[in-house]
């Protein structure tokens, strides 16, 4: 254990960091244009709360992998800020 935290409530995170990657896996897969800012926050948000239940109940290999998936959320939300404004310049631009 890493943290101080109560391992139901550890459990519960997990669980719900659980939902948060199954769900930005189905929402990608099913949209046909997915909303980048949806799909890499909610996959941030689902590899924070994992974290904080594998910081109580420790599986080295997992914690590692949910930081490879934190840090491709960020490059992906990253991505998309960058792309929203250049279109918003190419906007201006035409106008």
């Amino acid at each position: 254990m890493l943290i101080s935290l109560d391992p139901l409530l550890a459990d519960i995170c997990g669980f719900i960091g659980m939902a948060c990657v199954i769900f930005a896996y189905g929402y990608m897969t099913g949209k046909a244009d997915p909303n980048p800012f949806v799909q890499h926050g909610v996959n941030l948000a689902g590899a924070a709360l994992l974290t904080v239940s594998l910081l109580v109940h420790l599986n080295p290999a997992s914690l590692v992998l949910e930081g490879f998936w934190a840090s491709i959320a960020l490059w992906g939300l990253a991505k998309a800020v960058r792309q929203r404004k250049a279109a918003a310049r190419g906007r201006e631009q035409a106008r």
